[in-house]
């Protein structure tokens, strides 16, 4: 392509002479056994094999999750299974078995607005996939991802909402599963709608990520007594009557 564009430009008929603004050299994916794959030493990895095994998603997933995309790394048949899982919960956030072992929308699933907690790791984590496709870090995106499901696993309500931004910031890196999850969504809640490929990238609030919030951990006589969280700018009597309640816990005991 450099070299075709060069000659086009050296002929006239291009206003540019290079083809590409950035280059990045992608770094080589080796064996299992840390060295170069190749026949000889037989340690080269099928990719069909592989989709076969766990689906193209997460062969997909993994190959971005295994480190900086300049950097040479080692394939992982470990990796690729815990990528497996981590998309299973994924599913599973969504998804449940009824007892015909059919997988149906999960009753947690509800159109109900996210806590304060819960859209202030949301916002934070489109804050954090957005800029890291900018940069090509795909494996720190998809770790922010990871937190983004664990917070939101043993919620006792899943928000429609924050389950649509998951599925639309993890399309990129696993299609076929946001895509399925997101025509399940849109069968029963009319809001979602339309095709997930045909959305919107979703933008973050900054004024959510503002930290309003300190954890404060008492203790009374060396040991730990409680944490308790307070006001960023609680005033000193604030602090001072959640001092006096845990000496009057102390005091009980």
């Amino acid at each position: 392509a450099r070299f075709w564009h060069k000659v086009l430009f050296d002929l006239g008929h291009l206003s540019t002479a290079e083809p590409f603004q950035r280059l990045i050299n992608q770094g080589m994916i080796l064996g299992e056994d840390g060295r170069k794959m190749s026949k000889r030493w037989g340690n080269v990895i099928d990719p069909i094999d592989v989709v076969e095994l766990y689906g193209a998603d997460a062969f997909r997933c993994y190959e971005m999750f295994m480190g900086p995309l300049e950097q040479m790394k080692p394939w992982s048949m470990k990796g690729v299974e815990g990528v497996s899982r981590f998309l299973a919960r994924v599913w599973r956030l969504i998804m449940e078995e009824n007892q015909a072992g059919e997988w149906v929308l999960s009753g947690g699933v509800q159109e109900v607005d996210p806590q304060k907690s819960e859209l202030k790791i949301l916002h934070a984590t489109i804050k954090k996939v957005t800029g890291d496709i900018e940069t090509l870090s795909f494996n720190t995106a998809i770790s922010q991802m990871m937190i983004l499901v664990n917070a939101f696993t043993n919620a006792p309500a899943k928000p429609v909402s924050a389950l649509r931004t998951l599925l639309l910031l993890l399309n990129p890196f696993a299609p076929h599963l946001t895509s399925e999850l997101w025509q399940t969504l849109a069968e029963k809640f009319p809001g979602v709608g339309g095709d997930i490929t045909g959305q919107r990238w979703p933008g973050h609030d900054e004024r959510l990520l503002i930290e309003d919030e300190i954890e404060i951990v008492l203790q009374v006589n060396g040991k730990l007594r409680d944490k308790i969280t307070v006001a960023l700018d609680a005033t000193d009597a604030a602090l001072e009557a959640a001092w006096s309640l845990v000496k009057s816990w102390t005091a009980e005991d």
